[in-house]
């Protein structure tokens, strides 16, 4: 499934200077021809169509939504984050969880490579000034809708993604890189890798860089298999990945400001707003089997219907949060010095614990709302896809992790004295 995210270390969530609370430029630099724009609530209401008819399929076959992420490109959706001068839409991190939302709610899959991509995408637009390669190659993603995966978990490290082992090689103006990824979601099918790797050979572990690859870059040789649970459609096998590219690939900033100002946030809220949409597409099945049951009994709703009622409830806690912790990354998007402080990464990586725990509730109450209706693998009120998916949200990006390193953060936080601020 999904790369694993750790909390930025404690190291660098020390007080920051002053200067660094100037406003962040991190706009791309390159004007490029503009393009029609696209409507895209109609071109999600579209690509969510076809994820819905094929996610059962995707599910059983533990196969790529090829369809799904074809109406996806037709839709020209993979580039909405990008500005308008290169070909996109513009689209901030609220449209981008609108539509995690949707794509989740209709197959968990599609939503999820969905989201690591925009996620990638968010990367390379905030963390590229001063480059000229990078901008061109968001003009092409949005012209030829390419798409593209990560590889942040590597090797005996695992989901520490705030270390690496394998090193950037360099001679001249190239660069070359081995990899074990030994998670890499939907690699064989995307356009692109974006992975991080030590700077050089002689770098520390925790010196990192991000670097772009694209299909013509690099081959993949298979490590691992994926026959999991749930989010069987991500297709998350390792590989062993050979990449050779210019060094104008690497992107300007270090791995740390990234994950620290992008990562994390992109991240966080894409994936829950992704889990929210699986939660809610669990409701429509337990509505759908409640009003069903209601007419057949003369309007008697049967005993689990107070399930509904909670899981409702609950829904609305998860996106109250979402909203929330949106605002709040708005407010300081450009402002580094906020961006790295210990309330801010206690908020947002709290924020996903949360998140994640509140929709596996909400799709266990649909479930026992639908009783062997929603248990059954074959029946129309079916939510066992549902559960299986969602229960990857605290597993496969671990909150274990989340909660052991925000340990030491939460006893240097301050504790509230306000309800309001």
């Amino acid at each position: 499934m999904a790369d694993l995210i750790a909390i930025v270390p404690l190291s660098e969530l020390q007080a920051p200077d002053p200067k660094d609370h100037a406003p962040v430029d991190m706009r791309v630099e390159t004007p490029m021809p503009t393009t029609d724009n696209i409507d895209v609530g109609l071109a999600v209401d579209a690509a969510a169509s076809v994820a819905g008819r094929y996610a059962v399929a995707v599910d059983l076959e533990s196969r790529f939504p090829n369809e799904a992420i074809a109406a996806v490109k037709e839709h020209r959706l993979l580039g909405i984050q990008a500005p308008r001068q290169l070909g996109g839409e513009g689209a901030g991190l609220a449209e981008v969880m609108q539509v995690c939302f949707r794509l989740g709610r209709a197959c968990a899959s599609t939503g999820m490579i969905f989201a690591m991509h925009q996620i990638m995408v968010a990367c390379i637009m905030r963390h590229s000034a001063g480059s000229a390669w990078h901008p061109e190659l968001l003009r092409r993603l949005c012209e030829e809708q390419l798409l593209l995966a990560s590889s942040t978990t590597e090797g005996s490290g695992g989901g520490n993604v705030r270390s690496s082992e394998a090193p950037i090689e360099s001679e001249d103006a190239r660069i070359r890189l081995v990899r074990r990824a030994t998670v890499m979601s939907y690699g064989a099918q995307a356009d692109g890798i974006v992975t991080t790797a030590r700077r050089s050979t002689d770098a520390a572990a925790s010196d990192q860089v991000l670097a772009v690859f694209l299909k013509n870059d690099y081959s993949l040789e298979p490590l691992t298999s994926w026959d999991t649970m749930g989010m069987r459609g991500t297709c998350s096998t390792g590989y062993v990945i050979r990449a050779a590219g210019s060094a104008a690939q690497i992107l300007p900033d270090p791995y740390e400001k990234i994950h620290a100002l992008t990562m994390v946030p992109f991240s966080h809220l894409s994936w829950a707003s992704v889990w929210a949409g699986i939660a809610a597409g669990a409701l429509d099945c337990t509505q759908r089997f409640l009003r069903q049951a209601a007419r057949n009994s003369g309007g008697q709703l049967p005993p689990g219907a107070a399930h509904f009622t909670r899981a409702s409830a609950s829904l609305l806690t998860l996106r109250g949060l979402l909203a929330s912790s949106l605002r709040g990354f708005e407010r300081v998007q450009h402002d580094e010095g906020a961006l790295r402080s210990i309330d801010f990464q206690m908020s947002i990586n709290v924020a996903k614990v949360e998140a994640s725990e509140l929709a596996v509730a909400i799709v266990l109450s649909a479930l026992r709302a639908c009783g062997l209706s929603g248990y059954r693998n074959d029946g129309e009120f079916s939510v066992v896809r549902h559960l299986r998916d969602v229960l990857s949200s605290p597993i496969m990006i671990n909150n274990d992790r989340i909660l052991s390193n925000l340990g030491t953060t939460a006893l240097m936080s301050g504790i509230p004295t306000s309800i309001f601020e």
